[in-house]
């Protein structure tokens, strides 16, 4: 059974950090392409970085300098490691799993395991 749960959530002031972990189980995490989304409140849900099994990245434009995405394949786990936060990162924080070893696309249709989601609330 495969499973994806999020976890390292929580509230912060602008400016401050989180790490996000996504521990996997039930399949081959290591050749799957990793990605974090998130939604909003009243938004759509939008990717947010990815990373393909050789750790090459991708990220949106929105954190990009400010977001690491990682992996330890040894622990089947991924990070989001969120730095410098805005009140316009507040969102549920979803990781999922995609069966290719790259990762070219946000549109979630092509993910096929999704975690339950950990909220993230920044004030200003």
């Amino acid at each position: 059974q495969v499973q994806l749960v999020e976890s390292g959530g929580g509230s912060v002031q602008a400016g401050g950090s989180l790490r996000l972990s996504c521990a996997a189980s039930g399949y081959t995490y290591k050749r799957y392409c990793m990605t974090w989304f998130r939604q909003a409140p009243g938004k759509e849900r939008e990717g947010v970085a990815a990373i393909d099994s050789r750790d090459g990245t991708m990220y949106a434009g929105s954190v990009k300098g400010r977001f690491t995405i990682s992996r330890d394949n040894a622990k089947n786990t991924l990070y989001l490691q969120m730095n410098s936060l805005k009140p316009e990162d507040t969102a549920m924080y979803y990781c999922a799993a995609k069966d290719t070893n790259y990762c070219n696309t946000w549109d979630e249709r092509a993910y096929n395991y999704w975690g339950q989601g950990t909220q993230v609330t920044v004030s200003s």
